[in-house]
């Protein structure tokens, strides 16, 4: 019974990991996106691709979608505009004016945003720790960035707070669920998020006009990865990882994220790898190792 355990741990933590592997290559998906599609068009393509796998994975489990009140929808909506359209969108268009490499770093300041969003937004009041691992991610962003002078250094700054900005959605999607009355499976909210996610989309992409745009194969062969590797795949993996080790230890695989996509941003982009830019991701990563053992039990 004991080495079953291990051996299901053991599998629980390889899922977790291919997961955060998954989510750091939408990074490098994102930056070759960038050079074909404007961001609303390309997010409501990765959705329209996305929702019948969801659609399909509902129906298979049997899964369904709770009756939920009308503050409840409101705050899906929310939720939808910011953590599945605005991060795709903000991510996208971040990544073409900055590189891939600062794009994965600043990518892994999500569990420390989000803690800072609780604490600015929400009121909840901070350990010691948790208010160094926050001053240890914002350093780490800093030092990334602060060699970009002139011309190129303001578009590669712009395109940082551009990233940074999808950060900050994807953090107050997290914070936004625990608000909910009702609470919903994780299958039924990522198919309520891609269905709002397509809808507000695709709404937004009629300012880009894309009947009008060229189709690159490149980035159309992007999207559909993002939709159904990262988006459908991590999606499987995470949830099967997370069911097989505790919470505390699910929430530090999240290291892994950037980890990934700086390492395939330099080895299938060819992006040069800094001093500055691995100072930056060790902060980063220093913080969310130290905001995760603050909140083990």
């Amino acid at each position: 019974m004991a080495a079953m355990n291990v051996n299901e741990r053991v599998r629980g933590c390889l899922y977790l990991a291919a997961a955060m592997a998954l989510v750091g290559s939408t990074v490098v998906a994102s930056k070759i996106i960038g050079t074909g599609l404007p961001p609303f068009t390309a997010t409501a393509l990765r959705f329209a691709i996305a929702l019948p796998c969801f659609a399909l994975l509902m129906a298979l489990s049997g899964a369904r979608i709770p009756q939920l009140c009308g503050r409840d929808w409101l705050l899906l909506a929310v939720q939808a505009i910011a953590g599945s359209v605005g991060y795709t969108t903000l991510l996208i268009a971040g990544l073409q004016r900055a590189s891939a490499v600062d794009g994965g770093i600043i990518l892994g300041t999500l569990p420390l945003v989000t803690a800072a969003i609780a604490v600015l937004v929400l009121g909840e009041r901070p350990g010691r720790t948790a208010l160094a691992a926050i001053g240890a991610a914002a350093f780490g962003v800093w030092l990334m960035s602060r060699g970009a002078t002139g011309p190129d250094g303001e578009r590669s700054l712009a395109g940082n707070a551009l990233i940074l900005g999808a950060v900050v959605c994807e953090g107050l999607f997290i914070l936004l669920n625990k608000r909910l009355r009702t609470p919903v499976a994780p299958l039924a909210l990522s198919t309520i998020m891609t269905g709002f996610g397509l809808a507000f989309s695709a709404l937004a992409s009629l300012a880009e006009a894309p009947w009008t745009l060229p189709l690159p194969a490149g980035a159309l062969a992007a999207v559909a990865y993002y939709a159904l590797a990262p988006t459908v795949g991590g999606f499987l993996l995470w949830y099967a990882g997370a069911a097989r080790v505790r919470g505390s230890d699910a929430a530090l695989f999240t290291a892994l994220a950037p980890v990934s996509a700086v390492l395939l941003a330099a080895g299938l982009l060819g992006e040069p790898l800094g001093a500055a830019q691995l100072g930056g991701m060790a902060c980063v990563l220093g913080g969310v190792l130290l905001l995760g053992r603050a909140r083990r039990p």
